[in-house]
């Protein structure tokens, strides 16, 4: 398990015991669930741990991970209630940051965001998490599409690298990525506290939007992309540029 993972065994004892006990596990279930375009169920997804990494699962292991992550295959259909929006509504969570966007230290306070470019006809997307202690990028991803794939993949590549996350506000809009059940409950686990704009006000979320249209402004509007791996090409570049080399000049 601490090879797939890529993490040793004290590491993952440590995080196990103090932390959601599913989440590592989660990590794999999830990699097999995207590795089928999220059409496995429990069943081949066993198959699927089995075969790949030579992890035995039980199967209703599987499917308690799967419905506490809500990873739902896609020939899965909600059952038709008029309760859907309200349960929505239910996850919108109160603005933690009220627009005080200084932090004391690291991993105190995290702004995410998702942003979009349109090249030759067609559209990518951006998730970022920014940290408000030093305003560098934690984690980004680029993907042909907006969905909670791009959110949750952004999401844990930030905490692959930051494990000492609890007690964290993560701040967003209220997109329907940020209000998903898979996002809460990963967000749960870790003892991070989720933190909303209130709606049509992207001053609330402003660090993270000022830095997707500085990224636009310095680099995506200077270039002719004519190919998502030039796109993605130009934003590694200049989020690697960003977060090693580029002067900072504060506001007095």
């Amino acid at each position: 398990m601490c090879e797939v993972l890529n993490i040793s065994k004290r590491t993952y004892y440590k995080y196990r015991n103090s932390e959601d006990k599913d989440y590592y596990d989660y990590l794999i279930v999830k990699e097999i669930f995207d590795d089928s375009r999220c059409t496995y169920g429990s069943r081949r997804i066993v198959e699927g741990l089995k075969i790949k990494y030579g992890v035995i699962f039980n199967r209703k292991k599987v499917q308690r991970i799967m419905n506490k992550y809500y990873l739902k295959p896609r020939y899965y259909k909600e059952p038709k209630t008029n309760n859907n929006q309200k349960r929505l509504e239910e996850n919108v969570k109160p603005n933690l940051l009220r627009r005080d966007f200084t932090a004391t230290r690291l991993n105190q306070k995290w702004c995410t965001d998702v942003t979009y470019i349109i090249y030759k006809g067609s559209r990518a997307y951006l998730s970022s998490i920014i940290d408000l202690y030093d305003r560098k990028i934690v984690s980004y991803v680029i993907s042909r599409f907006n969905n909670n794939k791009l959110v949750i993949d952004t999401l844990n590549q930030a905490l692959a690298k930051r494990k000492d996350v609890h007690g964290l506000i993560l701040h967003s809009d209220q997109g329907f990525q940020y209000t998903s059940y898979e996002y809460k409950t990963i967000c749960a686990g870790k003892g991070i506290l989720i933190s909303m704009s209130a709606k049509g006000s992207p001053a609330d979320n402003s660090p993270i939007e000022n830095w997707h249209s500085l990224l636009k402004k310095e680099v995506l509007y200077n270039n002719n992309i004519t190919s998502l791996s030039q796109y993605i090409t130009l934003v590694e570049d200049w989020i690697e540029f960003y977060n090693t080399s580029r002067i900072s000049i504060k506001k007095k």
